[in-house]
Parts: structure tokens; sequence; C-alpha cells
């Protein structure tokens, strides 16, 4: 029946050649294979693309061999060759350091009176470097807090109503912290807190964007930030090595997937009053 036998040869290992190698440049549309989202490319690095669908979601993926499907076919995405910061490509218009369409010309919006806090002077300074291009056309400002043990007095002194919206970002929010306590003596329809489950917002930078392996363990009882530094063994004050941080990241490929999916749930909380979160 068959003009040689079928089980001749290696006939395990995958077909070498077959599927193209497509560049994951911005605007191009792709499918992942295995859960079936299907969006735009809006940030690739050498391990992973972002996607993003036609309702703002987001999701990060992995670049791993025939993964994709465009206009149907299988396909490998790999990483473009990169281009000028800010230069627009064929692909589409220039995006900003978050992921969405830049604005030119931006004059900002007039500040609302809805307010995003962060804990500290470094959540601020990340959260400025990667979405401030969007908060200055949505007219959001964001302050710090220096800490959340005060965050319900915070809070009603802010006096949050349904056209003075409140997004709280949170460090170190997880099951049992003391973060996760304070956050829940905060009730109202017009606060969102939200938050990460690092210790410290460096932790939410990449190891890749910093050529480190991974973050160190710090031992309990000693600080975290000291200990970080010397285990890495940087010989720089924390400022020195915030500002070494802080200079590895340029867009939101950049960040942990934990600290972006907060961020722009706080950011579509304080800039749309309709929104029932």
């Amino acid at each position: 029946m068959y003009e040689r036998d079928v089980l001749a040869g290696n006939w395990r290992r995958p077909l070498k050649g077959k599927i193209p190698q497509v560049p994951a440049e911005p605007d191009l549309v792709v499918e992942d294979a295995e859960s079936g989202f299907c969006g735009a490319v809006v940030a690739c690095d050498k391990e992973a693309v972002t996607l993003e669908d036609r309702f703002g979601r987001r999701r990060l993926f992995p670049l791993d061999p025939a993964a994709f499907l465009l206009e149907g076919r299988t396909v490998t995405l790999v990483r473009p060759a990169a281009a000028p910061p800010g230069s627009r490509g064929p692909q589409g218009p220039r995006r900003s350091a978050s992921g969405s369409i830049a604005v030119e010309g931006l004059r900002a919006r007039t500040a609302r009176e809805s307010r995003i806090y962060v804990e500290g002077v470094h959540d601020a300074a990340l959260v400025e470097k990667v979405w401030g291009h969007d908060l200055r056309v949505e007219g959001v400002v964001v302050e710090y807090l220096e800490g959340v043990d005060h965050l319900p007095e915070i809070v009603a002194e802010f006096g949050p109503g349904p056209e003075r919206r409140l997004g709280v970002l949170v460090d170190h929010l997880v099951a049992g912290s003391k973060e996760s306590r304070i956050a829940a003596e905060v009730s109202s329809p017009h606060v969102l807190v939200a938050g990460h489950p690092f210790v410290d917002v460096w932790q939410a930078v990449k190891p890749s964007a910093l050529r480190i392996p991974a973050w160190p363990r710090v031992p309990r009882g000693l600080p975290w930030k000291e200990g970080v530094i010397a285990a890495l063994g940087w010989g720089v004050d924390p400022a020195e090595a915030w500002r070494r941080i802080l200079g590895s990241v340029t867009t939101y490929a950049d960040l942990e997937p934990e600290l972006l999916g907060p961020v722009e749930r706080l950011i579509d909380f304080v800039t749309d009053p309709a929104q029932d979160d």
C-alpha cells in the first residue's frame, strides 16, 4: 500500500527546516498554538514575546519553536533585529515604553482628581519610566506613601468617590503578609489595592535586564537591599544600586509580569469610572 516503509529511519525526530522563523516585529498578529490567544506583538526579548489582543489584554509567551500560528501557518517567532530607540518601523506606529501606541506631540492632560499611590520613591520612578507616557496622556498623578502602615487613614483622608478614584500599588501583597492584612482594612468601591509578590520593587526588574542569573536570596534578619548588594558584589550604596537597576529598564519587557498586571489594572481603574472592579 505504501511506496516506502513509513517506520524506516529515525521517524521520532521532528523534521528540521520545515517551520519558518518569523521576526516578532511590533504589531505582527499571531496566535499562540496551545492556548488560542491571538494578539499583536507589543514587546519581545530574547526569551519571550508579549501579545496584546483587541480588548487590550496582554499575555507573555516563551519563544518556543513552532509555538505560534501566522495566518494559519505554524511558525517560530524570533527576536527581531535591534532598531534605534524611538524609531518608526514599517510594521506600525511607534510604541511607548509600556507597549501602548505613543501619542505624537503629546501635551499632558490636566490632572484628574483620581490618583495612584505607590509605597516609595523607587516604585514611583519605575512606574514613571515605563508608564509615564500613558499617565500623562490620561492625566494621572502618581504619589508615593513611604510605606503602607497607615493606609486606611490615608485613604480616608483622600476621600475617594465616583469621580475621585484611588489606586494603591503595594509591595509584598501575598497571603499572610503584614501588607495583605493592612490592605484588607480598606473597603471602598472607589479604591483598588493591587500588588506584587516581591519583597521590594527591585525584584520586579528581570534579572536578564541586569545580566545577573537571579536575584539573590537574603537570609531573614538582614536588611534586604544591603544583602542583595553584598551578594552581587556591587560594592555600592543602595542609591547607586537603584540607579543601576533603573538604568537597565528600557521597556515593560524588562519587568516581571507580576508587576505589569497590577499597574495596568490600577491605571484602568482610575481612568475609567464606569469600570466595575
